[in-house]
């Protein structure tokens, strides 16, 4: 194509007069259709009361829940009493309500998930105490279950692992969900310090309380020092590829493997920020080098699509440690890639 004084004369009067709201090509119009007004704005990413992915907020109270026909409820979990090295992602929550422009359209999925379905904020789960870890999970399990027996899928954030437990009791209480697991660690534990219920053991519990099915159960970027705390995932069958793996294996191949594993049943995504490598995400708990890069774990996401998605989280986002606002900001476009996964799941728009 030669660009000369025709081809500007063409552009000319097709774009001059336009405002950002006049798109021409069809896949683009029906995403603008949904976001800009009729005079051609939209909402300011700055303005307005921060919350998750700039979804409407919806106040649920918390003994006689109305969930108002929702289809997906965000909800932040600020608690890390689970944590067994640094704390802080109880924070987590509030930094990635703070985070703006991501969103609304998902180019590679196809999808403007917060047009194309219900969903709001519903605000943090209630706890009843600031300082007992047990109760704190039985408040978690309580807000899940109601959010679940209303027929919505759950997307979290956390908050350090130890929620996904509770949340698991409730997402597979009436059968074990399969899950995508994202981490540096398995996070498959025994008891530390007295006590089962801490961030390093979330998925030995769940398995163990029949709500995690092990064998479709795959664990995507382990690494770091604390392999040998991880024999259950191998004893339950749970299939574990390690950061150093995905190199030699490739994208592709480690997308076939994780679809190969969930196959079509119910499952859960669940994603610490730390599977990450510090050079992208610093702030968090328990960091590990050698991790994903973002774009290797917004591709392997990219590739799940289709999958039977019914929850999801994002956990051990801890801004305290990022200057730059990176981990947070990489929380929340996870967190918009889960959100578009399970807009997507075929199960639910059938």
């Amino acid at each position: 194509m030669t660009f000369d004084d025709q081809k500007l004369q063409d552009l000319r009067e097709k774009f001059g007069d336009g405002h950002g709201g006049n798109i021409l090509n069809s896949e683009f119009r029906a995403v603008a259709d949904k976001i800009f007004s009729a005079n051609g704005t939209r909402a300011a990413p700055y303005s307005g009361i921060p919350t998750l992915l700039d979804a409407d907020h919806l106040p649920v109270d918390a003994e006689n829940p109305d969930f108002q026909g929702l289809d997906i409820a965000l909800i932040g979990v600020p608690m890390d009493l689970g944590v067994t090295n640094r704390p802080g992602s109880r924070f987590g929550p509030r930094a990635i309500r703070a985070i703006e422009r991501v969103g609304p359209y998902n180019h590679v999925l196809k999808t403007a998930p917060l047009y194309e379905a219900k969903v709001a904020d519903i605000g943090d789960v209630p706890f009843s105490s600031r300082y007992r870890l047990e109760m704190s999970h039985e408040d978690i399990e309580k807000r899940f279950n109601q959010i679940v027996s209303a027929g919505v899928i759950p997307v979290a954030v956390g908050g350090d692992h130890s929620i996904t437990h509770p949340i698991l009791k409730a997402v597979g209480k009436d059968g074990p969900v399969g899950m995508i697991h994202i981490d540096a660690h398995c996070d498959t534990g025994g008891s530390f310090d007295l006590t089962k219920f801490h961030h390093g053991g979330p998925f030995r519990n769940a398995v163990l309380d029949g709500v995690l099915d092990p064998t479709r159960t795959v664990q995507i970027g382990i690494r770091g020092s604390s392999e040998y705390l991880w024999e259950f995932s191998y004893e339950s069958g749970m299939s574990v590829i390690h950061a150093e793996d995905i190199a030699k294996m490739g994208i592709p191949a480690v997308i076939e493997k994780a679809l190969s594993v969930i196959g079509d049943g119910p499952t859960y995504i669940s994603f610490d920020i730390d599977s990450l490598d510090p050079a992208f995400a610093p702030g968090t708990g328990t960091p590990e080098i050698g991790g994903l890069t973002t774009r290797e774990a917004l591709a392997i996401l990219h590739g799940l699509k289709g999958g039977n998605f019914v929850g999801g989280d994002v956990v051990e986002v801890a801004p305290q440690y990022d200057t730059t606002t990176n981990t947070a900001h990489a929380g929340a476009q996870i967190l918009f890639e889960i959100l578009s996964l399970i807009q997507l799941n075929p199960s639910r728009n059938v």
